[in-house]
């Protein structure tokens, strides 16, 4: 299914900037466990991710360039959700809202900019340090339930970001695959260009397409100046993403993370 995807066909297209990353750091707002989606519930809410998105589609338009948006979703999985007090159900609505608003998004690009929607998928844990604690079974089952829901209704693709490790990369191809929905892969990278896991860039993409025959329609890296990972850059990637997401904590009691957001920003 990967060949649909209007990306993979050499037009130029892009990303927003990191939805969370700009609410917390530029609008000063409180999003706890770094969570944009319960921003959905509400007209204010709503109002405030249209504008954020409408930036980008009059950035789009101005340069000729298609636009990836992504539903506001990527804290909307299970474990995320039971901490924001959002039961299975819940949660499983968010998901079909997310993909209803960027159907919206997409229904305010002018006719010449193409639109891509996408789920966003975030890791069960930390977007920062290596998590071993899932086995790719383990992953594919509880990202599918998120995948599937997606599917379900009709967005184009799904996009997995901030992953730390090739077991929950391997897990989430293959849920996309089971759900039948494209997906990106997109990594965090240490400054080395290495995964928080030790990994190489290249070597987990070729963990990940060796392991699932290819699934992922393409990959991405996160959290990473273009520098940090040039040296590690196979013909694999399609693009990169420099927004990083903190997990549940507050940034401010997390000094290194906090300290590398700002420097993302200045960038």
């Amino acid at each position: 299914m990967a060949g649909v995807l209007p990306q993979l066909g050499g037009d130029t297209f892009i990303t927003d900037g990191g939805l969370e990353t700009t609410l917390v750091f530029r609008k000063e707002m409180e999003l706890p466990c770094f969570a944009a989606f319960p921003l959905l519930e509400s007209a204010e809410g709503l109002e405030l991710l249209h504008s954020y998105f409408d930036a980008y589609l009059a950035l789009a338009a101005d340069h000729g360039f298609g636009l990836l948006v992504d539903a506001p979703t990527w804290r909307a999985s299970e474990d995320w959700g039971r901490q924001l007090g959002y039961s299975r159900a819940a949660i499983a609505d968010v998901n079909r809202r997310g993909a209803e608003f960027a159907e919206q998004v997409r229904s305010r690009a002018s006719e010449d900019v193409t639109v891509v929607t996408s789920g966003a998928i975030g890791p069960r844990r930390d977007a920062y340090q290596a998590d071993t604690a899932m086995t790719p079974g383990e992953a594919e089952a509880y990202h599918s339930s998120q995948l599937r829901t997606l599917a379900e209704a009709s967005i184009d693709m799904a996009t997995a970001y901030t992953l730390t490790n090739v077991p929950e990369a391997i897990g989430i191809a293959a849920a996309a695959a089971g759900s039948g929905l494209p997906v990106a892969i997109s990594f965090t990278v240490e400054t080395d260009g290495r995964l928080p896991s030790g990994e190489s860039l290249q070597n987990a993409i070729e963990e990940v397409d060796a392991a699932t025959a290819g699934a992922a329609a393409y990959f991405m890296v996160n959290c990473a100046h273009p520098s940090h990972f040039r040296e590690a850059a196979t013909g694999r990637p399609e693009g990169a993403r420099g927004d990083p997401r903190p997990a549940c904590q507050r940034v401010d009691e997390e000094p290194r993370r906090a300290r590398r957001v700002r420097d993302a920003r200045r960038r």
